[in-house]
């Protein structure tokens, strides 16, 4: 029933451009591989001790997840749909399609699913550490954070979208980057997770459109959050926020009330233009902080938060700036988002900006369907 399920919604997808499947010798081969992984929900009741609140480890947007043990004593996180939740039998079989097909240190090992009867679940490998935001966000945790952490944790989400993006047999926009789909193993390596929002692209695509914005507000590219635009580049946007948020060990919402009022993008921007940039430095990490790596990163951030999709860096060529101090770096442009008040010219809340949750919405018919507060790119 599975795989029959999985064919159907295979072939009634086929003809949507933005969503072409690459197939490896057969699709037969690639749907019975899925059907391998399918684990009963016996199983999995009985790993999580039937979803039982001391197992639970979180929720977000689309449902909850627990800590299971399975007979061989393999630990897994189970991740599990809620009937109520925006993520569908689409997104689901997308998860699966998708996970199951990707292998690197730094993406989350899907283990195996289960649909049966209202239940729809994806098993993982366990990541011990949480994620990242669990970490950085929380001033009682963020000194386990020092800079060299910080520094493998970017490294590594960087070689991870690079295999998304350029080395893996498919082209993924994850299109969900943040910090809280940064998970951290046992020795705080980062694996990039959460991939029912992903769009897998054929060979030679490069950009797709859409107008159902699916992310998270905050590291959504503007070309994306305003027409539904996303390619590789929304992706970078996304990088470049959470790198920034990395460096500060601020969210991307912080509202520093310094100059009359600047959200952390403008705030690291205006400390950059005005040469005055460690001044953005989360104070955790001044006592083991590399000059040159922040700085290189900071510049780095920038570069990838512009306005311009064009003018961004490929995942290709940030790991290369990452790596190399001899890599030539070009000047940043002011960075895409500026919220602004009509009446005054000041930055002000947008609202839906600040959330950290991830969210589903259609774009508007047309223009008068946005609120009173608007983006203005620059």
């Amino acid at each position: 029933m599975v795989l029959l399920f999985l064919t159907r919604c295979l072939l009634r997808r086929k003809g949507k451009k933005t969503y072409e499947v690459v197939r490896g010798k057969s699709g037969a081969n690639e749907l019975t591989t899925v059907e391998s992984l399918q684990f009963d929900l016996a199983t999995i009741q009985a790993a999580t001790n039937d979803f039982s609140p001391e197992n639970k480890l979180g929720e977000g947007g689309f449902g909850e997840v627990f800590q299971g043990s399975l007979p061989d004593g393999q630990q897994i996180a189970v991740k599990r749909l809620s009937q109520s939740s925006r993520q569908g039998d689409e997104e689901f079989k997308n998860e699966v399609l998708l996970v199951a097909k990707l292998q690197h240190r730094n993406l989350v090992r899907l283990l195996g699913f289960c649909l049966e009867g209202d239940e729809r679940l994806l098993a993982y490998e366990f990541v011990p550490n949480k994620s990242l935001d669990y970490f950085l966000f929380d001033p009682q945790k963020s000194g386990q954070l020092n800079w060299p952490l910080r520094f493998k944790i970017v490294s590594g989400i960087a070689r991870g979208l690079l295999y998304l993006h350029e080395d893996s047999r498919l082209r993924i926009i994850h299109r969900d980057l943040k910090c809280g789909n940064i998970l951290l193993d046992s020795e705080m390596n980062p694996k990039i997770s959460d991939f029912g929002m992903a769009r897998i692209f054929g060979v030679d695509q490069t950009q797709a459109s859409t107008n159902k914005i699916v992310g998270t507000f905050g590291y959504m590219s503007p070309e994306y959050a305003m027409h539904g635009e996303f390619s590789v580049k929304s992706d970078v946007y996304s990088f470049g926020v959470l790198l920034i948020e990395i460096i500060c060990g601020k969210k991307n919402n912080f509202y520093h009330q310094l100059d009359g009022g600047e959200y952390l993008a403008s705030y690291v921007w205006n400390q950059w233009r005005d040469g005055t940039p460690l001044n953005v430095l989360d104070p955790a990490i001044v006592d083991s902080y590399s000059r040159d790596e922040v700085l290189r990163c900071l510049h780095i951030g920038l570069l990838c938060i512009q306005e311009d999709p064009a003018t961004r860096p490929t995942m290709t060529t940030i790991v290369l700036m990452l790596s190399s101090n001899y890599f030539n770096l070009p000047t940043p442009r002011h960075p895409a988002f500026f919220v602004r008040s009509r009446s005054r010219g000041l930055s002000i809340p947008l609202k839906g900006l600040e959330s950290d949750q991830s969210t589903s919405r259609t774009m508007p018919s047309s223009t008068s369907d946005m609120t009173a507060t608007e983006l203005y790119p620059r």
